[in-house]
C-alpha cells in the first residue's frame, strides 16, 4: 500500500535506528506481522526496584552522530534558554517491565498509574505488558508495583495510557491479543487486599469492529467508554468505537465512525475528547487528502451525536503536509474559550525537509468552520516529532518531543502566549539514560510535572519529575 511504504520511508529517515518511535510502534504492529521483539523479558512477577535520582547520566552518546544524521541536523545545545527553576528528578527506572509508551494518571491521593507495552509475561515476544503503579510513601519516597501482567489471551501490548472512574477502577485497551488477536479493551477493579482483578470487557476482531488499538479511552458520565482503532473496519482504516455496559454485566461495542482512507481521514493513533455538549474530537494519522506520498497528512475531526443514536463525522482541518504540519498521531486539548491545541509529527521546517514537526491550534469560527495556525514549528534544535499536550490555568502549553533537544533523545518543553505570539522554553533536553517520551506530561496539584521516557541505556525507559 502507498500509505505503508510513505510511512516506512518516514520512520527510517527521522531517526528510528534505535526502533523506537510515534510510528515505528504502529509499524512493528501493522506490518512486522505484529510481532514486538524488543528483549528478553524477566520470568518473575513482583514489585521493580524503586530508584531515585537527582539527574541523569550522559551514557550512551555513541549512538548521537547516527540519529542526528538520520533525523536532521540538531544542535549541540538548546536553542532556547532551559527552565532555570525546575529540577528534573528520575523517581523509577523500568528493568522487568519494559518500554512505557501511555499517559500517566493520578488517583486522589496522588498515586501514579501506567502501563509497559511489553516486559511481564513471556507468552508474548518481548513480553506482553504490564499496569503498573507508583505509589506515594509516607517519607516521599515512591515504590513500583505491578497491578497485571498480561498474557496474550487477556490482551497484550497496552501502548495506551489508562482512564480513571469515580469507583477507582481503571480501564485501558492493548493493541494485540485477546480471543482474536486484534487488541482488547480491558478494566481493572481493586481489590480491599490491595491486589487488582482484571477483566475483558471486549475483544476485537480485527473485522468491521476495529482493531489493534493504539489510543486509550474517554469516558462518559453514564458510564460508556470511547476510542479508536488504528486499523481494520470496514475500509481498513480504523474506527471511532463505543462500549456500552449492559445489565448482566457484558459490554456492547458499536462503531460510531468507520474511516474510509479518503478524506475523513484514516489511521487514528491517539485517543478522543468531549466537548460540554457531548461531541468527540480526535486525530487521524493519515488521510485527508493526497499529500504525504499519497497516504494522506492527516485531519483533525467531530463527532456529533445525532437523535437517532447514529454520529456524524466532520473533518475541522485537514493537514497539507508543508508548513502547517504533517502526520497528527497526538490527541487535543481544550481551552475555555472553545479552541483546539495539537501538535504533529511532521510538517513545518527542518529535519531534512521532512518537517520536525509543529504545535498548532484550531480556533472555531462563527460560520462552523476553523481556523488552523501554528503556534511553534520544531526545529530539531528546540524538540522534534511533538506527542501531545497539557494546558495549564494562565494558558500555558507543556509538552514532550520524542527527538530533537541538545542530544536528539526528546525534550519537554513550554509555550507561552503574549502579544506577540508564543515563545518556547525548552525545561529538560533529554540525555539518553532516559529517551524518546512517547506521552505528554502531566501535573500534580503543586504544579509538577510528570512523565515518562519509551526507552534508555541501561534500562526500558523511566518515570520522570520536574518540579516548579
Amino acid at each position: 500500500m502507498q500509505r505503508k511504504k510513505w510511512f516506512a520511508t518516514v520512520g527510517v529517515l527521522r531517526g528510528k535506528a534505535l526502533g523506537y518511535g510515534r510510528w515505528s510502534v504502529a509499524l512493528t504492529i501493522v506490518i512486522a506481522a505484529l510481532t514486538l521483539v524488543r528483549g528478553a523479558a524477566g520470568s518473575q512477577l513482583g514489585t521493580e526496584p524503586d530508584i531515585a535520582t537527582a539527574g541523569e547520566t550522559p551514557a550512551g552518546r555513541g549512538r548521537l552522530l547516527a540519529l542526528r544524521l538520520a533525523r536532521g541536523a540538531a544542535s549541540s545545545q538548546p536553542s532556547s534558554k532551559p527552565d532555570a527553576a525546575g529540577a528534573y528528578n528520575i523517581l523509577h527506572l523500568f528493568t522487568w517491565a519494559k518500554y512505557p509508551t501511555g499517559n500517566l494518571i493520578f488517583d486522589a491521593p496522588g498515586n501514579l498509574y501506567g502501563t509497559t507495552s511489553n516486559g511481564g509475561s513471556r507468552k508474548c515476544p518481548g513480553g506482553c505488558g504490564v499496569v503498573w503503579k507508583l505509589g506515594r510513601n509516607p517519607k516521599g519516597t515512591r515504590t513500583v508495583s505491578i497491578l497485571h501482567a498480561f498474557t496474550g489471551a487477556d490482551g497484550a501490548n497496552p501502548f495506551a495510557g489508562l482512564a480513571l472512574d469515580n469507583a477507582g477502577n481503571l480501564y485501558g485497551t492493548t493493541a494485540r491479543g485477546g480471543t482474536y488477536s486484534g487488541g482488547a479493551v480491558f478494566k481493572l477493579a481493586p481489590n480491599a487486599d490491595g491486589t487488582w482483578t482484571e477483566s475483558v470487557l471486549y475483544t476485537f476482531t480485527g473485522g468491521g469492529d476495529g482493531g489493534y488499538p493504539l489510543a486509550g479511552l474517554a469516558l462518559d458520565a453514564a458510564g460508556n467508554l470511547y476510542g479508536t482503532t488504528y486499523t481494520s473496519g470496514a475500509y481498513h482504516s480504523g474506527v471511532v468505537f463505543k462500549l456500552a455496559p449492559n445489565p448482566d454485566g457484558t459490554w456492547a461495542e458499536s462503531v460510531l465512525h468507520s474511516f474510509t482512507g479518503g478524506a475523513d481521514g484514516s489511521d487514528p493513533v491517539a485517543g478522543l475528547i468531549f466537548d460540554a455538549a457531548g461531541n468527540l474530537y480526535g486525530t487521524a494519522q493519515n488521510g485527508g487528502g493526497s499529500g504525504c506520498s499519497g497516504a494522506g497528512c492527516g485531519v483533525v475531526f467531530k463527532l456529533a451525536p445525532n437523535p437517532d443514536g447514529t454520529w456524524t463525522e466532520s473533518v475541522l482541518y485537514t493537514f497539507t503536509g508543508g508548513a502547517d504540519g504533517a502526520l497528527t498521531d497526538a490527541g487535543l486539548v481544550f481551552d475555555n474559550a472553545g479552541n483546539l491545541y495539537g501538535t504533529t509529527d511532521a510538517g513545518g521546517s527542518g529535519c531534512s525537509g521532512l518537517g520536525c514537526g509543529v504545535v498548532f491550534k484550531l480556533a472555531p469560527n462563527p460560520d462552523g468552520t476553523w481556523t488552523e495556525s501554528v503556534l511553534h514549528s520544531f526545529t530539531g534544535a528546540d524538540g522534534a516529532s511533538g506527542v501531545g499536550l497539557i494546558l495549564n490555568a494562565t494558558g500555558n502549553l507543556y509538552g514532550t518531543t520524542v527527538w530533537g533537544g541538545a542530544y536528539n533523545y526528546g525534550v519537554v518543553f513550554k509555550l507561552t502566549p503574549s502579544s506577540g505570539g508564543w515563545s518556547e522554553t525548552v525545561l529538560h533536553s533529554l540525555l539518553g539514560y532516559g529517551r524518546n517520551p512517547q506521552a505528554p506530561v502531566i501535573f500534580d496539584s503543586a504544579g509538577n510535572l510528570y512523565g515518562t521516557t519509551s526507552s534508555g541505556n541501561g534500562n526500558s525507559g523511566l518515570v520522570f519529575e520536574i518540579t516548579r
